[in-house]
């Protein structure tokens, strides 16, 4: 079962955007965020094919960085070859201390049910492993991560099992078509069994992520399957 949703949504899409212009407008979102100093991120634009690269200080400071590339306008697709290096000190934090934190930052976030997840820790770099009724908890739990010092990556790797037994279709369109952020190109939701697939076409990456983020809050949903297609003009 599938049905197509066409709405209007202002838009600068259908403007030219040189690669110029968009490495700037990254450059410069990157810049105001309060964590990030723009000087620790190189970026490159091509076709709207944004490249992050540099050394950051910690793992917060590299997601902030690609969440704000995300969000700025003509960006299609993100390469991010961020490293995350620590000082000296926290260059030595022991990954066990990390996987105790790790648990103690679980214990304290009532929306991460910690006696579902298990924590590795290799190097710095976190792996979340279990099943959880909702995406919210998933996410809850890499939030809950990606603050604490000595961590350099996550691997998300929870599965969602909802116990919740029917979709309805019909909500995730009306959520969808209630949301400011897309555009008024063809989007197409299918649902079979626990799974959502989103087809078609948003003019920008934050749009892309939002519809998913939708999608995910239905109840009853296990997976959603991305491929919405993210179409901007740009100048040569």
């Amino acid at each position: 079962m599938c049905s197509t949703l066409r709405w209007i949504h202002n838009s600068n899409s259908d403007k030219m955007k040189t690669n110029e212009g968009l490495q700037y407008d990254v450059e410069n979102a990157i810049k105001w965020e309060a964590l990030m100093d723009a000087a620790e991120i190189g970026v490159t634009a091509k076709d709207g094919v944004v490249t992050l690269a540099g050394t950051v200080d910690s793992y917060a400071k590299k997601i902030e960085a690609e969440n704000a590339a995300k969000r700025v306008a003509g960006v299609t697709a993100l390469v991010e070859k961020i490293q995350v290096e620590y000082g000296s000190y926290w260059a030595k934090k022991d990954d066990g201390d990390i996987a105790s934190e790790i648990l103690n930052a679980f214990k304290w976030n009532t929306q991460v049910p910690k006696e579902k997840i298990k924590v590795e820790v290799e190097n710095g770099w976190v792996t979340l492993e279990g099943e959880l009724g909702w995406n919210y908890q998933k996410e809850a739990a890499k939030k809950a991560v990606k603050n604490l010092l000595g961590v350099t990556g996550v691997s998300n790797n929870i599965r969602i099992r909802s116990e919740v037994d029917i979709i309805e279709q019909k909500d995730i369109e009306a959520a969808l078509k209630r949301n400011v952020y897309f555009n008024n190109e063809d989007v197409e939701v299918s649902v079979s069994d626990k799974n959502v697939k989103l087809k078609g076409r948003v003019d920008s990456y934050y749009a892309k992520d939002e519809a998913e983020r939708t999608a995910w809050n239905t109840p009853g949903v296990n997976t959603v399957e991305n491929e919405l297609i993210i179409v901007n003009n740009y100048a040569d």
